[in-house]
């Protein structure tokens, strides 16, 4: 079997950097659709029209709401159709980028991909989740290619909630357990594939920089800076994070988190601090060694990311519902089955109780000194 790794054409990452979005747009034509939230019209437009003034581009926006699902991706499929655009441009956060290279990938277009925040590693890789109106995953679309150009505009994202930059890194700190299950089971990566050195390196570099800037990062974006481990970690979390865990390989904690998808309680969760918990679990079914469980409870204590159901909002739980999503986990073809053991509901819905009992103990520990 091959090994294959996957990227951006082009990743671009700075303060200011979207004031210069009309640079880095050669071969792509001249009318672009661009997918944007209503929030995101209000914060990001004035820049655009800054940067496209005077300029032979039309720029048609088109306002997202609700799922990257299957009806969002119709319905702006046709908007490229009607307004022949010659590129895609995904605004936002990473379901309006997912829908974005959904549609691109629909129409055959060049596909840019502008995140506004650093809170999954969806940006740079050629996957879309595509989920139900109502919420639950459905599928996952996998693309032709990454995105043509990623563009990261650091002073916009550190201007976001710090709360989203942790969810970034609960997303990012996946990255390395997974790719390393992967390795270790001789599984595949997202790209079917086997992972590369350098997929499983960039997955590890995930968790060195998260312990060594994490912390850091989130103080900065407190205090509303745009500091150098603010630069380090929006790179992990957009970058480094999106090529590790599609070249490096997914396993336990994303197949939970998709889990977790079917329990209404925590649907408004971010995504990575869903899978911040499920790199628990995953790390219980593994049996780790007792100081890296601690290292990943201290750090998910650090910065603000969920050890417990109580944590997520869930402190009374739901053993059916529990169950269920163990089950959902473990359906064929789901990335658990990239775990080198055979992994069943039970296991996932044991290793989900010993996780958050884990948690409860390392919080009352924290309280007493």
């Amino acid at each position: 079997m091959s090994k294959v790794l996957k990227s951006p054409s082009k990743y671009v990452q700075g303060p200011g950097v979207l004031g210069e979005f009309d640079q880095y747009l050669r071969g792509m034509g001249r009318r672009l659709l661009v997918i944007i939230s209503r929030s995101g019209v209000q914060r990001i437009c004035p820049t655009l029209e800054t940067c496209f003034a005077g300029k032979d581009y039309q720029l048609h926006y088109e306002i997202f709401s609700g799922e990257c699902s299957q009806s969002q991706i119709d319905r702006l499929t046709a908007a490229a159709a009607e307004q022949q655009a010659t590129a895609v441009v995904g605004i936002g956060g990473g379901k309006i980028l997912d829908t974005a290279k959904a549609v691109a990938h629909e129409t055959g277009l060049p596909v840019v991909i502008v995140p506004t925040v650093a809170s999954t590693d969806s940006p740079c890789s050629s996957l879309s989740v595509i989920y139900r109106d109502s919420g639950e995953f459905e599928r996952y679309l996998f693309l032709d290619a990454c995105p043509d150009m990623v563009l990261v505009d650091t002073a916009v994202i550190a201007k976001a909630p710090v709360s989203l930059l942790v969810a970034g890194m609960g997303d990012a700190m996946a990255t390395w357990f997974e790719a390393r299950a992967c390795r270790a089971s001789g599984s595949n990566n997202q790209t079917g594939g086997k992972p590369t050195r350098a997929a499983t390196g960039l997955a590890a570099m995930c968790w060195e920089y998260l312990r060594r800037d994490g912390l850091r990062a989130k103080q900065a974006v407190e205090a509303g800076a745009c500091t150098e481990a603010v630069e380090t970690i929006v790179e992990v979390n957009t970058y480094l994070s999106s090529v590790g865990f599609e070249s490096g390989g997914l396993a336990a904690a994303h197949a939970i988190q998709k889990g977790f998808t079917f329990i209404p309680e925590l649907h408004d969760l971010y995504h990575g601090c869903k899978v911040a918990f499920c790199t628990l679990a995953q790390l219980v079914m593994e049996d780790a060694p007792r100081t890296e469980v601690e290292e990943v409870l201290d750090f998910c204590c650090q910065v603000g990311l969920p050890v417990c159901f109580a944590d997520m909002g869930w402190p009374d739980i739901d053993h059916g519902l529990l169950c269920l999503a163990a089950e959902k986990a473990c359906v064929p073809g789901a990335t658990i089955h990239h775990m080198p053991f055979p992994v069943t509901p039970d296991m996932v819905y044991n290793a989900l109780l010993a996780a958050d009992a884990m948690g409860r103990a390392w919080h009352r520990r924290e309280e007493r000194k």
